[in-house]
């Protein structure tokens, strides 16, 4: 024993020192690291602002552009940000430009050693960057980031470290104790046998000891999840494949099954006179999904809408898909033509639907079609039950149209992680406010363990709408929910789609693509071609977009019989009266745009599809466009524009995109559009078609590097790896509370 205090008591002091050592490099790298993010951050900024402020600076509208950057530090960490014309002018900024910053003194902020600045509000960060418009210069921007939060989270690294250090130390320490203590053993016996007579070999027995058994049992679990949660992860070095994500289940959640569930179903068997087809619907959900399904190998639940759904599956009411080649279950739910009716049209689709949309329709809320979507919810939460293969499985939520079916997990399955994910904006408290069951509909979501949205804004209003409506305590630093004795992190997770896209999707080579698109349609082998990609849907704005192209032709008309848009449309909700009228006003728009400018040669400026189109056909399309317009009114992400960018392999093709989709975060290359500016949209659409190839590869090369890195997998695996965390943290609070609750003296067998 005293030897082993002689080597431990050197070690402990040593692994002190370099613990005390290592303090001031941690935080030379963590402002490095840090400064580095808030220069990418900043450069992103610029580059998103170009080209509204430089139309509101021509425009000379002070007060339009103080609004403006208002708008923009709303951004946690954006704390100021000011246009100077000219040094000898005074900074057109926020309120909260500190005094220190001038027109005159932005020079010595130009270079990156000088980005720091330390004013009365603390620690801050400057950027300079130009403002140029068509290749004059206006002016400079100044964009400031507050570096508070740096402080804090060095403060949290020095911690781990702390901490690191000190259980390996205890670690170290324990093993050399238990290493000397048996080896001491084992001389011992080892020289009373030889004493005996019996000699240094003995036959082989037993040589565990069952006294040392809890202990060892526990220290191996406590080094597992000390490991786990301090693994480093660099997410930008890591590959995210389906292998990534599977490494991620097997590794952090130890190979359990996952469980989606969802409204729509990713495959649709059909009765077509003596045959079975399948079909693939058009949604961005199954889009995202069904990739990660592929990788994952669970059990997919959803609505079975198909006419022969029933036709296919087994007494379970499950079928293995992709047929081609199985890889998960997918496990049907039916409902009645009234059920569906109420829940599907009826309260999800005229009710939640334009309540979270900012499309302009009146959202119409019955109390019978309320009734059906606790109905139909409590049938996939029975569902979720009969599928699960443990207490504790992971369930994916997806999208509007089950609310309220986390809450009935967690009743069902306590110890489920139930992981929601809402496709769509969540609107304002105000908005919110309007449907009658609204307190209903936050304690259902609220059941979640993790709450997704696609950008900040929405994770703002649901918070904003959960402090308002409810008794609940809200954290807005972490930005978690306390309800019901349970926290619901409420996160960030900005969907994506599969990277590299799937082989058959893009086998045909592009330039053969044009080819033979231009063949369909009976078009001039020169002739330019834009695409749109829609449910007809009013949100996605088609109007809008065919008033743009009809604009076009009146203000360039040498597109006239040179530009050709076609619009692929797939049905949608057809039962529902405002999509009836909305189909019928989008039909006329383009009979009536193609009437005006037919000029007798049979030339129509709008092909319009109003029919389903599998994924193969809509990327045959996407690599023979010259340019993808998508122009939604008021999207959740929008995942068309990624689709597009993933399919031009040949980095051809310009992508006009709304401002209003969450996607235009995400692709400032792409040219960004109000969809309800016609004129703008028309400069867009000519801007695109007559732009030069390098700058088309130039801009595509930027966009696919952004979409093959922030792919669908990365979306999936952060979510997974949040989950686990929370799921380590759950069992360390288990193990505490049980060793509490011991009584004083006594040991666990």
């Amino acid at each position: 024993m005293r030897l082993s205090l002689r080597f431990i008591i050197p070690l402990v002091l040593a692994l002190a020192g370099l613990a005390y050592a290592m303090v001031p490099l941690v935080d030379q790298l963590t402002l490095q690291w840090f400064m580095r993010d808030l220069d990418t951050r900043s450069t992103l900024i610029s580059n998103t602002v170009q080209e509204p402020l430089a139309d509101l600076v021509r425009a000379g509208n002070r007060t339009r552009i103080i609004r403006y950057f208002t708008g923009i530090t709303r951004d946690e960490r954006v704390y100021a940000m000011a246009f100077c014309a000219s040094p000898q002018d005074k900074p057109v900024a926020t309120l909260s430009l500190p005094k220190e910053i001038r027109c005159a003194d932005l020079d010595k902020f130009a270079a990156p050693s000088e980005h720091l600045l330390t004013s009365d509000q603390g620690p801050l960060h400057v950027t300079v960057k130009p403002l140029e418009a068509e290749g004059v210069f206006l002016g400079r921007i100044a964009i400031v980031h507050d570096m508070s939060f740096i402080a804090r989270r060095t403060e949290e690294t020095k911690k781990y470290l702390f901490y690191f250090f000190v259980v390996l130390g205890a670690m170290v320490s324990f093993i050399t104790v238990v290493i000397a203590q048996l080896s001491w053993r084992g001389w011992v016996q080892g020289m009373r046998a030889l004493l005996r007579g019996e000699g240094l070999l003995r036959p082989s027995g037993r040589t565990d000891l069952p006294e040392l058994r809890p202990i060892a049992r526990d220290l191996r679990a406590l080094i597992r999840d000390i490991e786990a949660e301090h693994r480093p992860r660099d997410e930008h070095q890591m590959a995210w494949t389906p292998a990534t994500l599977r490494a991620i289940l097997h590794g952090e959640l130890r190979g359990q099954d996952v469980i989606v569930v969802s409204n729509r179903e990713p495959y649709i068997h059909v009765r077509a006179g003596e045959i079975i087809a399948i079909h693939h619907p058009a949604s961005g959900l199954v889009t995202a999904m069904e990739p990660i399904m592929r990788a994952c190998s669970g059990t997919w639940i959803a609505h079975g809408s198909g006419s022969a759904d029933r036709e296919v599956v087994d007494r379970r009411d499950r079928i293995p898909v992709p047929p081609e080649k199985p890889a998960y279950q997918l496990r049907r739910v039916w409902l009645s033509a009234e059920e569906e009716a109420g829940y599907y049209y009826g309260f999800a689709n005229e009710g939640l639907w334009p309540l979270c949309h900012i499309a302009h329709v009146r959202p119409t809320f019955r109390t019978s079609d309320w009734e059906y979507y606790v109905k139909a919810n409590r049938i996939f939460a029975q569902a979720v039950e009969q599928e699960s293969k443990s207490k504790d499985p992971i369930v994916l939520v997806q999208d509007y149209h089950l609310a309220l079916l986390p809450r009935m997990i967690r009743d069902a399955l306590p110890a489920a992680t139930v992981i929601t994910f809402w496709h769509i904006p969540w609107p304002n408290p105000e908005a919110f406010a309007i449907c009658p069951w609204r307190e209903e509909l936050l304690d259902g979501l609220l059941g979640s363990s993790i709450l997704g949205f696609h950008t900040q804004f929405h994770c703002n209003n649901f918070v904003d709408t959960v402090d308002r409506l409810l008794e609940a305590r809200v954290d807005r630093e972490m930005f978690n929910v306390s309800y019901r004795g349970k926290l619901t992190a409420v996160k960030r997770y900005p969907i994506s789609i599969e990277w590299p896209p799937s082989p058959p999707l893009v086998a045909k080579a592009a330039e053969r693509c044009k080819v033979e698109v231009r063949e369909r349609h009976g078009l001039p082998r020169d002739q330019a071609i834009g695409v749109g990609v829609d449910r007809l849907d009013y949100t996605k704005g088609i109007e809008e977009r065919f008033r743009a192209v009809e604009r076009l032709l009146e203000l360039q008309p040498q597109w006239i019989g040179k530009f050709t848009f076609v619009q692929i449309a797939a049905p949608s909700r057809s039962s529902i009266e405002q999509y009836q009228e909305y189909d019928a006003r989008v039909r006329a728009m383009a009979e009536r745009i193609n009437k005006r400018f037919a000029a007798g040669g049979g030339y129509a400026p709008i092909v319009l599809k109003v029919e389903h189109h599998e994924p193969p056909e809509v990327y045959e399309y996407y690599r023979a466009a010259n340019l993808c317009f998508v122009s939604s009114l008021h999207d959740g992400m929008n995942l068309v524009a990624k689709e597009f960018v993933s399919s031009r392999d040949d980095d051809r093709g310009v992508l006009v995109l709304s401002q209003f989709t969450g996607a235009a975060r995400e692709l400032p290359e792409a040219i960004i559009v109000n969809p309800y500016d016609t004129d703008q949209c028309a400069a867009a659409l000519h801007m695109a078609l007559s732009m030069s190839e390098d700058e088309q590869r130039d801009r595509m090369r930027l966009m696919r590097g952004l979409v093959g890195e922030f792919n669908v997998f990365r979306w999936a695996g952060r979510m997974l790896i949040d989950a686990a965390g929370m799921r380590r943290h759950g069992r360390l609070l288990e193990r505490t509370a049980a060793a509490d609750s011991l009584p004083t003296g006594t040991h666990r067998a």
